[in-house]
């Protein structure tokens, strides 16, 4: 495991950093990521989730998200959640 991510699921980046399986396609789509966007997803490693996804707020309307959620549902066609 890298930092708790299985290893078939990181990649390296460079010397020092990782980066998940599927993250530098075309769509970009994350190894971890189970299910359809827009009807029902899931993270099937979310108890040993890295720390950029742990910092990856998607509750903005709440006031504890960030802009990057919101610009991420909007280019897979989904509704802003605002904040």
């Amino acid at each position: 495991m890298a930092g708790g991510v299985p290893l078939g699921l990181a990649l390296p980046l460079t010397a020092t950093l990782m980066r998940m399986r599927g993250t530098d396609a075309s769509p970009p789509r994350c190894a971890a990521l189970a299910g359809e966007i827009g009807v029902a997803v899931r993270c099937t490693i979310y108890a040993s989730r890295p720390s950029p996804c742990r910092d990856f707020a998607p509750y903005a309307a709440l006031g504890m998200g960030e802009d990057a959620c919101d610009r991420a549902r909007v280019r897979h066609g989904l509704a802003p959640l605002g904040g």
